[in-house]
């Protein structure tokens, strides 16, 4: 009964006029028992059903015919390859009809093992008989093009060397259903789920000379391309061109053809895990020294929890403790920080100023020994014993920035898993409150992916970057949004940011303590967010990690509503 009251109360809310909801957000009493209510009873885990999200993305495609297009050219040539056999007839009929020039057909053996790559001959053959001066789409068997799939596909290629797009499925009556809106390139998540698997149109001349050439997948095509030519200039178009009809099989085949690129050109370990459906990847490491850098003020049950987890549990060795003090008085915990200090991983520093969380966590870099830098929240506590190889291995990789971990409240919904830009004007966590063993949009709570800011409540990066970049800022992020900004900076070194999965540790934050909104915090708060906004406005404008066609009203992944679209705001 109760939580159909506190249901009610939610939907009531939201026609209470803002004047009069700023005015009930200024009772921190009443606030703190909103939030503890609303989470008790569910509300804040709103993905959207089968059914609302077919009423969203109806009104998406209709909002989507009245903007413009490509003008279809009857002079554009191209060519394509058409993977597997099953329903190939349609595949090849809705080439035509959007005048393929030329297409080739790409089949396994009847006796072959299903997921066997063909062999490097027989591709080679097929890419001699490619015109290197006109571009090639890669599709499935029974994939067909939406209308004017291949205008937008050549505008997109004027811009890079591949192009990829979003798909949907077709229902037996024609309606266009289930829409995966991908990201822009982000190579973990392809690597962990092989999202890109069709609708790629790409210059021929990148198909010539590869270093590898048996290939089974488009998925795994397009790994050996990124593999063997160091080709990044890839395009999305976050329209769904293609229409799909994904089988279980042919997804266990993406993934295990990727598991194949990764291990030929890359150290690393890949666990194709079948229970979960993705690829998890360790990279492997020399084990540099990590300095694990743990902010408090007194908090001896919080520290104590942090600590003796990450001694007890964490299987990677190399690590230091650096336990910043900032002007503690309580005995019970001075007491404690004594005994941590005698122990031969941890030191205990003092820092004696006013609560500067990232003037504290430069002052612990300063004393810090490691070239890989881990900022820690006191009140983190470990879950997976390799919580730490993982982070370390893709910390260590010239090709990536900060590396954040998924991060669970007490009751372990989900805290962190990846920040998206936009969310209320300035940032917020991906899919929080979801259950901790959810999917996800995409799959991307269960499968390591890149995201362009992480969380510091567990964060790593190498010492050299987070120097560059003048360590977390002082002056106008004293508290809030002071990761993402280092993220965001760090991304511009060409590198990308990783939300690791296979990191999982609590996160006990603000479950029993509600929010802190007094008018001074809350002011801070605002001047912070108008600096993430001022500073970072094209990224929040359009983050690369996540899609212009979700919403950023909340934290779900669903597809921006009529009113959203209508607003502009696409």
């Amino acid at each position: 009964m109760k939580k159909y009251l506190i249901r009610s109360v939610h939907k009531i809310l939201q026609f209470v006029p803002k004047p009069l909801k700023d005015q009930l957000k200024k009772s921190e009493q009443l606030t703190s028992l909103y939030i503890k209510s609303v989470r008790k009873a569910g509300l804040f885990y709103d993905a959207p059903t089968a059914e609302k999200n077919q009423e969203l993305y109806e009104q998406w495609l209709h909002f989507r015919e009245t903007k413009s297009s490509p003008e279809e050219d009857n002079a554009q040539r191209w060519q394509a390859i058409i993977f597997g056999s099953e329903g190939i007839t349609e595949t090849i009929n809705s080439v035509q009809s959007q005048g393929v020039e030329a297409f080739f057909c790409v089949a396994q053996e009847s006796s072959s093992p299903e997921n066997a790559p063909l062999s490097a001959n027989c591709f080679r053959s097929i890419t001699k008989q490619l015109d290197k001066e006109i571009p090639t789409l890669l599709l499935n068997s029974r994939d067909t093009l939406a209308h004017n799939a291949i205008a937008w596909f050549f505008d997109s290629l004027s811009h890079s060397n591949i192009a990829y797009c979003d798909t949907d499925e077709l229902s037996e009556n024609g309606v266009r259903r289930n829409p995966r809106f991908f990201p822009d390139w982000n190579p973990e998540l392809h690597f962990s789920t092989a999202y890109v698997q069709t609708g790629v149109m790409l210059n021929t001349s990148l198909l010539s000379n590869l270093d590898f050439l048996e290939v089974s997948t488009v998925a795994e095509l397009v790994s050996e391309l990124i593999f063997s030519r160091k080709q990044t200039n890839i395009n999305h178009i976050a329209l769904p061109l293609i229409h799909t009809q994904v089988t279980k099989s042919q997804v266990t085949n993406e993934l295990l053809s990727v598991k194949r690129s990764l291990e030929r050109h890359k150290s690393v370990n890949v666990l194709h895990d079948e229970a979960k459906g993705v690829n998890s990847v360790m990279w492997k490491s020399a084990e540099p020294l990590v300095s694990l850098i743990i902010p408090t003020k007194n908090g001896k049950a919080l520290v104590k929890a942090c600590i003796e987890s990450i001694i007890e549990k964490t299987t990677y060795s190399n690590y230091e403790i650096l336990l910043i003090d900032n002007e503690s008085d309580d005995l019970d915990s001075l007491k404690y920080f004594d005994y941590l200090n005698s122990l031969p991983k941890v030191r205990v520093l003092k820092y004696s100023a006013p609560f500067n969380y990232s003037a504290i966590n430069n002052f612990g870099v300063k004393h810090a020994n490691g070239s890989v830098i881990g900022l820690i929240n006191n009140d983190v506590e470990v879950i997976t014993p390799q919580w730490l190889t993982y982070m370390v291995g893709h910390a260590q990789r010239s090709e990536v920035g900060c590396v954040g971990a998924k991060l669970l409240y007490s009751d372990t919904r989900i805290q962190h898993a990846g920040v998206v830009l936009g969310y209320g004007g300035g940032a917020g966590h991906a899919h929080k409150n979801f259950p901790r063993n959810h999917s996800g949009y995409l799959d991307r709570i269960k499968a390591t992916n890149n995201y362009s800011a992480v969380t510091a409540a567990c964060l790593l990066v190498k010492r050299g970057h987070f120097e560059q970049v003048g360590g977390l800022n002082e002056e106008q992020l004293a508290v809030a949004f002071n990761d993402v900004d280092l993220c965001l900076k760090v991304r511009e070194f060409g590198v990308n940011n990783v939300y690791c999965a296979e990191a999982e540790l609590f996160h006990h934050e603000s479950v029993s303590r509600g929010l802190d909104i007094s008018p001074e915090k809350a002011a801070r708060f605002n001047r912070e967010l108008e600096f993430l906004k001022s500073t970072w406005p094209h990224l929040i404008k359009d983050d690369p990690a996540y899609s212009p066609n979700l919403t950023l009203k909340r934290e779900n992944f669903s597809i921006k509503t009529k009113d959203e679209l209508l607003s502009g705001k696409v």
